[in-house]
């Protein structure tokens, strides 16, 4: 039995825009994504959220959990409204913030 590709959406947002709840830009992107999985079919895993944090650090609590899910088999696909969204601004790339999906 072949198994389903898995999805994980990536929203982040690079600053904090001074609510308690989560960010219009985050829920923005949510809709774009979810639709954009919808009609593609793609089953979606989970979602990955960093709002407010910055794009210059890989430091970042939920793409970290995403790389472990990566790495575990549990996703294959990474949707995100922009790439720069996963990106580390203002670094150049190391071997090491390579991320590598079969």
């Amino acid at each position: 039995m072949k198994r389903q590709n898995m999805a994980a959406l990536y929203l982040r947002l690079s600053r904090d825009d001074g609510g308690d709840s989560e960010s219009n830009s985050i829920q923005t992107q949510r809709l774009i994504l979810q639709k954009f999985a919808k009609d593609n079919r793609l089953a979606v895993y989970s979602e990955y959220i960093d709002d407010g944090v910055s794009g210059t650090t890989f430091e970042r609590s939920s793409f970290k959990k995403m790389v472990k899910d990566i790495e575990g088999g549990k996703i294959s696909t990474v949707m995100s409204h922009k790439i720069n969204l996963l990106k580390n601004k203002g670094k150049k790339p190391k071997p090491s913030d390579t991320l590598i999906i079969p």
